[in-house]
């Protein structure tokens, strides 16, 4: 099996506030500051790895729907995420929500969805061994 490598980098800046860079360099705020006036408010970690679900798959739905030659006037995504009580806070379950605005065949949404879920989104696909990830969508006019 052939892989690609992507790496991202963590800078600590004080108390909880840390930056990151991703693999082409943009730049992000994770954490709070509490040392200073005024205090600094990042990306929570953990909601960082919803985002990624959710545009992971956004970015493959709208793919496959534009190649299909589907009109498409917009996309909102909700991911919700469910986790333990307890340490280490594990999530248990991921559900994604779909809203595509457009005059669109909602079957091929649903297979969009599918595809992007089964095959093509990185994120997903990795997650799947380990929590439940469910959808719906709607399709409004």
């Amino acid at each position: 099996m052939d892989t690609v490598k992507g790496t991202v980098n963590i800078k600590w800046i004080e108390s909880k506030f840390m930056t990151g860079v991703d693999s082409r360099g943009n730049p992000i705020v994770l954490g709070r500051s509490l040392d200073r006036e005024p205090q600094w408010s990042g990306l929570k970690p953990s909601d960082l790895l919803l985002l990624s679900a959710a545009s992971c798959s956004t970015y493959d739905v709208l793919m496959i729907l534009e190649k299909q030659r589907e009109p498409v006037e917009g996309i909102e995504v909700a991911c919700i995420g469910e986790q333990e009580k307890e340490p280490p806070y594990k999530f248990v379950s991921i559900h994604l929500h779909y809203e595509v605005k457009g005059q669109v065949n909602p079957d091929k949404v649903a297979r969009a969805i599918d595809l992007s879920e089964e095959k093509y989104c990185s994120v997903t696909n990795t997650l799947k061994p380990a929590l439940t990830i469910t959808s719906d969508f709607v399709v409004i006019d």
